[in-house]
This record gives C-alpha cells, sequence and structure tokens, in this order.
C-alpha cells in the first residue's frame, strides 16, 4: 500500500505577514501569483518558468508554506490555487497591490502556462 503525504497549508489566523511578504519577495514566485490569480486550479505541468524543474517546485513549496496557495494531490498530479480569499481576509488589499504592481512593474512576466503563446 502506498501511502501519500499530504502538504500541509496554514490556517489564515497562522499566516504571518513576514512569511507572506518573503514569499512573494521572488520574481518567479510573484510570476506564479500573477498566473494563478484568475482563481483557476492549475496542475503543476501547465505551469511553465525559467527555472528547472526542481527549482520551480521549490517555489511552490515556499508559496504554500507561507500560506499564499493551496496544493492538492490527485494520484501522481500535483495541483495549485492562489489562496485569495484566506490573503484577502488576513491581509485586506495586499495581494491587489502587489498584483498591480507586479503588472506595473512587469514583475514575473516570465512565468506563464504551457499553452502560452510567445509574441515574436
Amino acid at each position: 500500500m502506498v501511502i501519500m503525504k499530504q502538504a500541509r497549508h496554514p490556517e489564515p489566523a497562522e499566516m504571518t505577514l513576514i512569511d507572506v511578504m518573503g514569499a512573494l519577495s521572488d520574481p518567479i514566485r510573484v510570476g506564479l501569483v500573477r498566473v494563478l490569480a484568475d482563481g483557476r486550479e492549475r496542475g503543476w505541468g501547465e505551469l511553465r518558468a525559467p527555472v528547472a524543474k526542481s527549482t520551480l517546485s521549490h517555489h511552490l513549496r515556499v508559496l504554500r508554506d507561507a500560506g499564499v496557495t493551496r496544493t492538492r494531490q490527485e494520484g501522481t498530479r500535483c495541483f495549485v490555487e492562489l489562496r485569495r480569499s484566506d490573503l484577502d481576509a488576513r491581509f485586506p488589499g495586499l495581494l491587489n497591490a502587489v498584483l498591480g504592481a507586479a503588472h506595473g512593474d512587469d514583475v514575473g512576466s516570465q512565468v506563464g502556462l504551457a499553452t502560452d503563446t510567445i509574441a515574436t
């Protein structure tokens, strides 16, 4: 029998501003949040970033551990979604401010989806 370890997700009351801001201090992680901001759950294989798969996995773990995202495992596949409502309840306005600034400064634009086409 195979036992799958379930990822731990902090409850909203356990989320700290320092952990969330630390998770959002990397352009790749900000890019992942920008991709997930549409509210859809995405499979890890759908996400594209200019880093190795192991590094992408690390970035997703940092976001999960801070409470920014929720990860769900289904068989051998992992899915991730932004915890917008939890973040908005715990830190009102923070996520919108980060997303607005990231868009304005083009932070994280190198992260996207496998289905995205690159304009030449």
